[in-house]
C-alpha cells in the first residue's frame, strides 16, 4: 500500500453544479451589504467516489483510494500501480508519503501481517480528557466525546456495544453516563495498542455472526442488534444498533438481525467480486437462536410471523439458492454477543480474541 498527498487539492476540482458560500470572515464589501460568494472551485471535493479499480491482466487489480487530499493505491499489479503513480504526478502537484503508515487518525503497521490501531489517537483523547471532572461534565463536553468515541470504533470492535448506548443519551447526559464513559476511558487507558490484525491465509470464505438482544432497552425495552463479518478469517465489517421497533420475541429480534447480517454479507460479496478475490461459493451466517433458524427454513406460514414476512421470504430465497448457509452456534461462542449487551470480563476478553484484536505495542514492549 502506497501513500499520496495531493498539494492543495480543494483548488484542483471545477464545479459542475451551481453552490454559494459565505463570505469568508475578515472579508467586507464597501458598498453592498447582506452578499454570498459564488463557488467556482470545490472545497474538499464534497461528494467525491472514493474507491476507483481497475482490472488488469491476468486477474490483476488495482485500487485507489481517496479522501480530500489524501490518496492510497495498492493492489497486486506492480506495474500498473507505479504508472498510476507516475501520471498522478504529471496531473497534479503530488507528493509521495511512501509506504502507507498513517491514515486518518489510523496507524498501520506491518507485524504478522497488517495491524491497524488508533495508538496515538487514543493518547491525545485520554490527555485532552485527564482533568474532566466527570461529577458534572457539561453536555456539549459529553457530546464531544462521544463523537471522538464514535470514530474510534474504526479500529476498537471491543467498544462499539459501550459507545452505541452511551451516544443514545447526548441530548440528556445524566450522572450514570458520564461515570460510564469514565470507565471506558479507563479501559481504553489500559489497550492504547491494542487494534485488529489482518493475517494472510485464512479461508477463502465470507463468514458473519449475527445477535440481537431482547427488550434490551431499560427505557422503551427495544433490542439491539449486531453482527459481524469475517473475510478470509479476518474481521472486516461490524456494527452494533439499537432497532426503531419493540419486537415482540427474542425470536423476532434475531430472525431480523439474520436478514441485516444477510444483506451485509451480499454487499460484501459484491465487492469481493470487484476485486477478484477468490472465495468459496456459500457465505457462512451463525445464530444462537434455533427458533430463528428454524422460521427461516420452514416455508410454512405461521401467524407469529405475519409481521416479519418480507424479511422471512428474503432469508429463506437466499438459503434456498445457497448463497448462504445457516449454522447453530453456541451462545458462549457467539462473537457477536459482544455488539449487544454488557458481558463478564472473561467472556469479553475470550470474544475481543476471536475477532482478531491484538495488541502489538505490549507485545513488542514484553520483547525489548
Amino acid at each position: 500500500m502506497h501513500q499520496f498527498d495531493v498539494k492543495n487539492a480543494f483548488l484542483q476540482r471545477n464545479l459542475e453544479e451551481e453552490a454559494y458560500v459565505n463570505v469568508p470572515l475578515g472579508y467586507t464589501f464597501t458598498h453592498q451589504n447582506n452578499v454570498i460568494c459564488s463557488l467556482k472551485k470545490s472545497l474538499y471535493a464534497n461528494g467525491d467516489h472514493t474507491l476507483f479499480i481497475k482490472r488488469g491482466d491476468p486477474n490483476k487489480v488495482t485500487a485507489l483510494i481517496v479522501y480530500a487530499d489524501d490518496i492510497i493505491i495498492t493492489g497486486d499489479d506492480i506495474q500498473e500501480t507505479k504508472c498510476l503513480g507516475q501520471n498522478l504526478s504529471r496531473e497534479f502537484d503530488i507528493k509521495y508519503l511512501g509506504r502507507l503508515k498513517y491514515f486518518l487518525g489510523i496507524e498501520v503497521a506491518y507485524s504478522k501481517g497488517v495491524f491497524l490501531s488508533q495508538h496515538k489517537y487514543i493518547l491525545d483523547l485520554l490527555q485532552k480528557t485527564g482533568n474532566w471532572n466527570f461529577d458534572q461534565v457539561e453536555k456539549s463536553s459529553y457530546r464531544w466525546l462521544i463523537e471522538r468515541l464514535i470514530y474510534l470504533n474504526h479500529t476498537r470492535p471491543d467498544i462499539t456495544f459501550a459507545v452505541n448506548v452511551l451516544s443514545q443519551y447526548t441530548n440528556d447526559p445524566r450522572k450514570i453516563h458520564l461515570q460510564t464513559a469514565y470507565r471506558l476511558l479507563k479501559y481504553l487507558k489500559t489497550t492504547t495498542g491494542q487494534g485488529i490484525l489482518f493475517k494472510k491465509g485464512g479461508n477463502q470464505s465470507v463468514e458473519s455472526y449475527t445477535n440481537a438482544n431482547y427488550a434490551g432497552s431499560v427505557i422503551d425495552h427495544r433490542s439491539t442488534s449486531g453482527y459481524c463479518t469475517f473475510v478470509c478469517g479476518n474481521l472486516v465489517t461490524w456494527r452494533s444498533k439499537k432497532k426503531q421497533v419493540v419486537a415482540q420475541s427474542g425470536a423476532e429480534a434475531k430472525f431480523r438481525a439474520l436478514a441485516q447480517g444477510i444483506r451485509e454479507d451480499l454487499w460484501i460479496r459484491g465487492l469481493l467480486d470487484e476485486l477478484r478475490v477468490n472465495q468459496s461459493k456459500h457465505m457462512k451466517l451463525f445464530c444462537d437462536n434455533k427458533s430463528a433458524i428454524a422460521i427461516a427454513r420452514n416455508p410454512v406460514q405461521h401467524d407469529r410471523t405475519k409481521h416479519i414476512e418480507v424479511d422471512r421470504h428474503f432469508i429463506k430465497e437466499k438459503v434456498e439458492t445457497r448463497d448462504v448457509d445457516l449454522i447453530y452456534v453456541g451462545t458462549s461462542e457467539h462473537v457477536a454477543g459482544i455488539f449487544t449487551k454488557g458481558l463478564t470480563r472473561p467472556v469479553f476478553q475470550r470474544l475481543v480474541s476471536k475477532l482478531g484484536m491484538e495488541n502489538i505495542h505490549t507485545q513488542l514492549e514484553k520483547g525489548c
